[in-house]
């Protein structure tokens, strides 16, 4: 079941709300104040919060601000008034989305969902990667180091695609074969090693000292982006 924290000073309300959403698949957490609401969610770490505007001891816009300090998981915030004020003071305070008062139990329940559907899709991954002077466009396959277009290949481009998109993390010689033929390395396959190798030239890697695709002896290849950007590689 999916845990949610509702944080709601009408005890009635409250408990109406959560035996609704207990009926559709929800496991709700209940609490009161405003001042308990941050214990509540690190003791409970629902996936959604349902927060009132106007709570005693802390009022919802300042429990917003409080959890997402710490926390990215959707807030929704309901409201006794209409003022588009609040609604926007809501948004501000970092909630994702708000319910007007009197609560309509099925509109709650589908706002909640769209919430949760939101918060699980994974992030667009990047079109476009820049670092420092270097930048790499997925889209046109483009690109450019030190205000100069870089003439790659095909494998090169997807190549240095992939390590550059994982900045700072060791690819062995098999994670670059899978991400540019879709196969494994055999052990005797060369061509990782001779890609880097051009790979460095046109992006002006000392081939003696490399700093901007690192070698990690025994394990495979490094894209440093301190390197890139003129910092300590």
């Amino acid at each position: 079941m999916t845990k949610a924290l509702l944080v709601e000073d009408d005890p009635k309300l409250s408990r109406l709300i959560a035996q609704f959403l207990e009926q559709h698949g929800f496991n709700v957490a209940q609490a009161y104040r405003g001042d308990q609401a941050v214990e509540a969610f690190r003791r409970q770490d629902p996936a959604i919060t349902i927060l009132d505007l106007m709570l005693p001891g802390r009022d919802g816009l300042q429990v917003c601000r409080d959890l997402r300090a710490f926390s990215s998981a959707p807030i929704l915030m309901l409201t006794a008034r209409e003022d588009d004020l609040d609604q926007i003071l809501g948004l501000e305070s970092g909630a994702d989305d708000y319910v007007i008062k009197p609560v309509e139990p099925r509109v709650l329940l589908a706002r909640v969902r769209a919430l949760l559907r939101r918060h699980s899709q994974p992030d667009e991954p990047p079109e476009r990667l820049e670092f420092g002077p270097l930048s790499i466009d997925r889209r046109t396959r483009a690109v450019v180091h030190a205000g100069s277009e870089v003439d790659l290949t095909t494998m090169e481009f997807e190549m240095l695609w992939a390590l550059a998109s994982q900045a700072g993390q060791v690819l062995t010689r098999d994670d670059l074969l899978n991400a540019v033929r879709g196969i494994e390395f055999n052990g005797l396959d060369r061509s990782v090693d001779v890609c880097v190798s051009k790979l460095r030239r046109k992006l002006d890697d000392d081939p003696r000292d490399p700093a901007r695709i690192k070698t990690v002896w025994g394990k495979g290849y490094l894209f440093s982006p301190k390197a890139h950007e003129g910092g300590d590689a």
